[in-house]
């Protein structure tokens, strides 16, 4: 089959569903398919080999200058081609962003609103580029907020359009109004569109068909899944100190405040587990004043010697962080349709402590390889976790069952074979 997977870059941050889609392009194109994977906005981040092309698509500069000034809406494709550079894109990416809320949400609904959108130039230019190289038989989109596209490559190609569901709806209910309700308008809309859509849990198509308004029975459902070469070695450290890692961005949505304060009940209990609190992740300047002032508590709590935060980290550095931890936990604050991190914690044999909501539940229903807590009660995470502090046979169990869930379930080999199947069932 010859596909084109168009994801959306996400600056200089390794981002969940860039890691997904690159994953997912690899080992599709390893399965023996016709796969490129298509950049918008930035190149994208990713700890493993990069399959994407090395060419951008709805430059973030482009795009934005176009939202902002109506000069650059009929600038010459010389001058865009400038601005569309990679090198350029991912020199900019080290710099602060502009993340007006109102911004933002003006910005996605001109991209929804697809050819009568600011960025219509764009999209012009994505279809023509799509029609001139040896027409692919689908495309499928990152996620639904690039379901502006899907009409006018339709239209241009004849192809049908498929779109995974990664979360988007977090993103728009984040939106200032008017902005979130009109995005959401135009994006059930804009989903009338779409031939079919795949989600990453039950749990999460489920709340998709309610959230765009489309009938269940054209959400997919196919697990996310982990490219294994590298994980599953011995742990780091066993015995000692039990290590309660997180591994994820950092920021109040994520949820590291609610593990610290987990940590702090733990360790100022009666008869205290001794334990430690790792932290890895990308932090971006707006959430530096966030991480500060978690870590100006622990300090108050006499804590610092054993709380450790190591930055952002590749893939290398990842796994050796996790196979250091006696357990995982991210307690997001929003319903997270993915969670990447538990599968990676799973593949190195370490439990996750995770929030009941999203698709956790079923993951680890699915797995065995967790223990679930109240969404936001510190006190019923610092239980969670004291359970497995004591009782470290019981955690290597629930370890031991997520591995062997990722080695049958949750890996790219299955997830690129489910995928296929759909894909097979809408190309004629």
């Amino acid at each position: 089959m010859r596909i084109v997977y168009i994801t959306a870059g996400a600056g200089g941050m390794y981002c969940g569903n860039c890691l997904r889609d690159n994953t997912l392009a690899a080992t599709l194109i390893r399965q023996g398919h016709d796969v490129t994977l298509v950049p918008l906005y930035t190149p994208i981040r990713t700890d493993e080999n990069d399959v994407s092309l090395d060419q951008v698509f709805y430059g973030g500069l482009n795009v934005y200058l176009q939202q902002r000034l109506s000069l650059f809406r009929h600038t010459p494709r010389l001058l865009d081609g400038v601005l569309d550079a990679p090198g350029l894109l991912r020199w900019i990416s080290r710099f602060a962003i502009d993340t007006d809320p109102h911004l933002l949400g003006a910005l996605t609904l001109s991209v929804l609103e697809g050819e009568e959108g600011r960025q219509q130039k764009e999209l012009r230019r994505l279809t023509e580029w799509l029609g001139r190289k040896p027409q692919p038989q689908l495309v499928h989109l990152t996620n639904s907020l690039l379901a502006g596209l899907a009409r006018k490559i339709k239209s241009s190609l004849n192809v049908p359009v498929l779109c995974a569901l990664q979360g988007e709806d977090v993103f728009l209910e984040g939106l200032p109004e008017p902005y979130r309700g009109k995005a959401l308008e135009v994006l059930r809309t804009r989903a009338a569109d779409i031939d079919a859509f795949i989600a990453p849990s039950r749990t999460y198509a489920d709340r998709m068909a309610g959230f765009l308004d489309v009938p269940r029975k054209r959400i997919h459902v196919v697990y996310p899944g982990l490219e294994l070469h590298g994980h599953g070695e011995a742990k780091a450290n066993p015995g000692g100190d039990f290590t309660i890692g997180y591994m994820a961005r950092i920021g109040p949505d994520k949820g590291l405040h609610t593990l610290v304060d987990a940590f702090r009940i733990l360790r100022q209990s009666e008869n205290s587990p001794r334990c430690r609190l790792r932290v890895a992740g990308y932090l971006g300047k707006e959430n530096l004043p966030y991480l500060e002032k978690l870590q100006a508590r622990i300090r108050a709590w006499g804590l610092a010697e054993d709380f450790e935060y190591i930055g952002s980290i590749d893939r290398k550095r990842k796994i050796d962080f996790i196979q250091g931890l006696d357990a995982l936990s991210v307690p997001t604050a929003y319903a997270a349709p993915k969670g990447l991190y538990v599968l990676e914690a799973w593949a190195n044999g370490v439990p996750v402590v995770e929030p009941r909501h999203g698709s956790f539940p079923e993951f680890i229903e699915t797995s065995g390889g967790g223990l679930l807590f109240e969404p936001g009660n510190a006190e019923d995470l610092a239980a969670g976790l004291r359970r497995l502090i004591e009782d470290r046979a019981y955690a290597a169990e629930l370890g031991q069952k997520g591995r062997a869930a990722v080695q049958k379930v949750f890996n790219a080999e299955t997830m690129a074979r489910e995928t296929a199947a759909i894909y097979s069932q809408y190309i004629s």
